[in-house]
């Protein structure tokens, strides 16, 4: 591996040793290399600050950097080093060799010996990236905040960052008040924790994921009954793991006309897609783990309302309307059928040729049906500028006990 220093052009040459990919679990990755230049080994590591305080040797600007970074909105990363021996390296070497071998427990074991290393490292810096929201994500949070749709973010950023996020996209609103649940590590806590916040009404919850593991552990009824009636939900430090987790909790305890539908870009997300209701996957910069995952799959955020303002309203509609059609259909024939008989004293014989049978399920009512492909109760333009419009879908109006009853009554009176 070449590396080339732009401002003087100089060239550093590397050979890979040993290369540790990130994961979810731990939040960090590694590196080791040799320098062929000076023949030194050198172990490499990048990871959450929250992980790497721990690793790296003390200072007093970590945290606070850090925390700096996180409260402009942008996503911080720690770098270390730690220079190795070469009997150091091949004794590690050798662990790692045999950790790699077994057949039970194996990550189990590779993550041991890759501890050993990961510590008292030298702290070589802090980074910062901005990720810029999508186009038209404010204006799209915004429409689904005026349909009546309730968002939770959750996200694997650190507390100040998901907050600021949150706040810049409008997912918080300015009025909005915000409570945020600090750290906690027994019942007694959860509890205080638990009674705070259900006097703060129609606040926005801010919390990590560990604090909201805990909590789930004592009191999850209480917590998730509570937390659904939250405007927004923002869980920060957020696993895979406990994306699902949370997912399968919203359909436990959630309203039985309401339903879960999960947004993600990546292979964290995936999880979390399959666990919901419906699951929706954008194609983007981390590639199309999740939409592949998904039933539905989108390029763009912004696109999320054409998909439920417009193709899910039609789609319903139709679907309701097509359905009650279809049973309509049957109903009418049936009662005519059974009309006939009664009058002829229960004889088995048909009303109709079975040729106009089978016509009157294809041909004959094959026009109602081919309509509804072109059939929209409300402009795609109008849909869109009023998102108010979808609160009417949630209530289920147009599939319903009282327009099924209505279909029966016509189709008697008409049979």
């Amino acid at each position: 591996m070449t590396l080339k220093l732009n401002s003087t052009e100089q060239l550093f040459d590397y050979e890979i040793l040993q290369l540790f990919p990130f994961t979810p679990e731990t939040k960090r990755m590694g590196i080791i290399v040799r320098d062929e230049n000076t023949n030194e080994i050198i172990f490499y590591l990048k990871g959450a600050d929250t992980v790497m305080q721990n690793i790296v040797q003390y200072n007093d600007w970590l945290e606070e950097e850090s925390s700096n970074m996180a409260r402009e909105g942008l996503r911080t990363l720690v770098i270390a080093k730690k220079l190795l021996t070469q009997e150091k390296y091949q004794e590690f070497e050798q662990k790692i060799t045999k950790a790699r071998l077994q057949t039970i427990n194996r990550s189990r074991y590779v993550r041991e010996v890759i501890e050993t290393l990961e510590c008292d490292m030298e702290l070589l810096g802090v980074t910062g990236v901005e990720d810029k929201l999508q186009v038209d994500a404010r204006q799209t949070l915004e429409s689904l905040h005026n349909s009546g749709i309730k968002i939770w973010m959750l996200t694997g950023d650190k507390l100040e960052t998901a907050t600021c996020i949150a706040k810049s996209s409008k997912l918080i609103r300015r009025n909005d008040d915000i409570y945020i649940m600090k750290q906690v590590a027994t019942r007694e806590e959860c509890l205080q924790e638990l009674n705070i916040f259900k006097r703060k009404l129609d606040a926005c919850l801010v919390i990590t994921g560990d604090a909201l593991q805990i909590c789930l552990s004592f009191y999850e009824k209480d917590l998730m009954e509570s937390i659904i009636e939250s405007p927004s939900v923002i869980v920060c430090r957020c696993s895979p793991t406990q994306k699902a987790t949370v997912t399968d909790l919203l359909k436990k305890y959630r309203n039985k006309k309401i339903r879960v539908c999960a947004i993600g870009d990546g292979g964290n997300d995936v999880s979390m897609i399959q666990s919901a209701h419906v699951g929706i996957g954008i194609v983007g910069k981390e590639g199309k783990q999740a939409s592949l995952a998904a039933d539905f799959s989108i390029n763009q955020f912004s696109y999320l309302t054409r998909l439920l303002f417009i193709h899910g309203r039609d789609s319903y509609k139709r679907t309701a309307s097509l359905s009650q059609f279809i049973i309509h259909r049957g109903l009418l024939f049936s009662v005519m059928q059974t009309i006939f008989c009664s009058v002829f004293y229960f004889a088995t014989t048909p009303i109709f040729p079975a040729y106009l049978v089978v016509g009157y399920i294809t041909i004959f009512t094959m026009l109602p049906i081919f309509s509804l492909v072109l059939d929209k109760d409300v402009p795609a333009d109008i849909a869109l500028l009023y998102p108010e419009l979808y609160k009417e879908l949630a209530k289920g109006r147009s599939l319903s006990l009282k327009t099924f009853s209505l279909w029966v009554l016509i189709s008697v009176y008409q049979g």
